[in-house]
């Protein structure tokens, strides 16, 4: 599949839109919810939404970050998988029906369910991340962008 603008250029086609969502993206690693745990999220959306580029990425991301394998190949499912902790299961639950926003509304027993482990203010932050990578997912998917498979291609050749 042929990328319609190479990823890189698109800080030059959206400069406001992609300082904007760098910047929310900001606000909620400096707020203090679990690295993992946003990874987690971020990874979730993008299996949903069939985002390769997003999900290369973030995947990368949490192995870097010490996030096993089996968890990663889990995650779809994650109710399943007794892997995942209380506050894990919400954001994940909680990332599922904002990223699914057509098939329920984000339904109150999810909400409920994330305000029991999550501070007003971190729910905020989580939900401000989910939204972000949901805006992420849709412009790497309008645009086609490709994942970097050149570091893991070379890896296997060694």
């Amino acid at each position: 599949m042929q990328e319609r603008i190479d990823h890189q250029r698109l800080y030059g086609v959206l400069p406001a839109t992609v300082k904007s969502l760098i910047a929310i993206s900001a606000a909620v690693k400096a707020s203090g919810l679990e690295p993992s745990l946003i990874e987690l999220v971020k990874t979730r959306a993008s299996q949903i939404n069939g985002c390769a580029f997003c999900l290369h990425m973030h995947t990368t991301k949490a192995r870097a970050q010490g996030e096993t394998d089996e968890r990663l190949h889990l995650l779809n499912a994650w109710r399943e998988a007794p892997l995942y902790n209380e506050r894990e299961r919400a954001a994940l639950a909680w990332t599922e029906a904002l990223t699914r926003i057509t098939e329920g509304h984000a339904p109150d027993e999810i909400y409920d369910a994330a305000r029991r482990v999550f501070s007003e203010p971190e729910l905020a932050m989580l939900t401000s991340e989910i939204v972000t990578i949901n805006a992420w997912n849709r412009i790497a998917i309008a645009y086609r962008f490709a994942p970097d498979l050149a570091p893991a291609a070379a890896a296997r050749r060694a």
